[in-house]
């Protein structure tokens, strides 16, 4: 008994946010608990795991890798090999939507198209660089070669900058996706939060779509209001996924609209399957799988949830801040050995 004690012990020191907050609680489920669960489209959620399953290197990963590709009964698939665990630190749960923009541009300038992206300069690699504004205002990076893509909307880049990924609709036709590739070591700021701050809006009203119609109706002050936020992103071609995939996720696979959500990888390991009880207008109750992270992801209770690309997908993902619960799926041992030993 106490060599199955120091094992679980050992196993647990090894799992996401395992010895670090003291308040974490840790609650296993059967899943007759899971709200939704019979109705929901296993073989969906199969399909999404199984796009970043192999890149799972962990002993107890790997084999369940192995028999998830030969699964028939999804359903049956995660019954068998997961347990249910709702992990908590006191904050509670809220779930918030992401997607992928898409902007009109080109690989040239013109007086249409005259707000670049830039690649990530080389004095940006190794530590802090210039604030956006620095960045705006002085022309530090023209005439460099670093541009990538000129866009037609400087509100819309700002707002690619803070997705961090996008696709540019050329003007022959072509898609151009451009993922993440550096920044420049400035903490982001929210300018929502920053309207409010000013007595603009109620915190209530605050949304992407205000904010961009703010902006546009107040071109000097909204000018200004985007530099509030020193933070500033480059980018990277991404020409390893075609313009139907999903964009690349923090696994650097494809992710997949309504399937695939951005969690706190110190407490949910990335490409674990995840439970999600979204309350609010329009309650999810679906299998989902942790295959990206956010800078504004923070927490066990916390994730974003991926809603496609285009601006379809943009309006519903700005809609979305809600409360629910969210339990992760881990293998048995490794979710018994999350329990305190008092427990065992």
């Amino acid at each position: 008994m106490k060599a199955a004690r120091l094992a679980a012990l050992l196993a647990a020191l090894t799992l996401p946010g395992a010895g670090m907050a003291s308040d974490l609680t840790y609650k296993i489920f059967g899943f007759e608990d899971l709200e939704g669960w019979e109705e929901d489209d296993h073989q969906a959620a199969l399909d999404t795991f199984l796009n970043t399953c192999r890149d799972l290197k962990a002993p107890d990963w790997e084999a369940i890798c192995a028999v998830a590709a030969q699964q028939t009964n999804a359903r049956t698939f995660f019954e068998l090999f997961f347990t249910p665990v709702m992990i908590e630190n006191g904050e509670p749960a809220l779930f918030t939507g992401y997607f992928e923009p898409e902007l009109s541009g080109s690989l040239t300038p013109t007086d249409r198209f005259r707000y670049p992206l830039y690649r990530l300069p080389p004095e940006a690699r190794n530590g802090r660089f210039v604030s956006r504004r620095d960045i705006e205002t002085t022309g530090i990076l023209n005439g460099r070669g670093l541009e990538i893509a000129w866009v037609d909307d400087p509100v819309e880049l700002f707002f690619l900058q803070i997705q961090g990924s996008g696709r540019i609709r050329l003007q022959d036709g072509r898609v151009m996706r451009v993922g993440y590739g550096g920044k420049n070591g400035h903490d982001y700021r929210s300018i929502g939060q920053e309207l409010v701050r000013r007595g603009v809006y109620n915190k209530h009203q605050v949304s992407a779509q205000v904010i961009k119609n703010w902006v546009r109706r107040n071109p000097i002050d909204g000018a200004e209001l985007l530099r509030h936020n020193p933070s500033f992103v480059f980018f990277r071609i991404v020409n390893t996924l075609s313009a139907e995939e999903g964009p690349a996720g923090a696994m650097n696979r494809s992710i997949t609209a309504g399937r695939s959500i951005a969690v706190d990888p110190k407490f949910t390991p990335l490409g674990a399957p995840v439970w999600i009880e979204k309350g609010g207008n329009g309650p999810i109750n679906r299998l989902m799988i942790a295959q990206d992270t956010g800078s504004a992801i923070k927490g066990p209770q916390r994730a974003d949830i991926f809603f496609g690309s285009g601006d379809q997908a943009g309006r519903e993902a700005g809609r979305l801040r809600d409360p629910g619960r969210l339990v992760v799926l881990l293998p048995i041992q490794r979710a018994y050995a999350m329990l305190p030993e008092d427990n065992l």
